[in-house]
């Protein structure tokens, strides 16, 4: 029974994130959001035009 009140215990608290996963979290979402580069959208125009 132990490990469910810990699990619950979890959820109740919102957990401290350091202070660089914000940084972390920017640099992640800018890479995302980059468009894709044209080489990269022709090689996917080949393998869907193959099926």
């Amino acid at each position: 029974m132990k490990k469910k009140d810990d699990e619950t215990e979890r959820q109740k608290k919102p957990e401290k994130r350091p202070d660089w996963a914000s940084g972390l979290r920017q640099l992640y979402d800018s890479v995302v959001e980059e468009p894709l580069p044209d080489s990269f959208n022709d090689l996917l125009s080949k393998f869907d035009s193959e099926e």
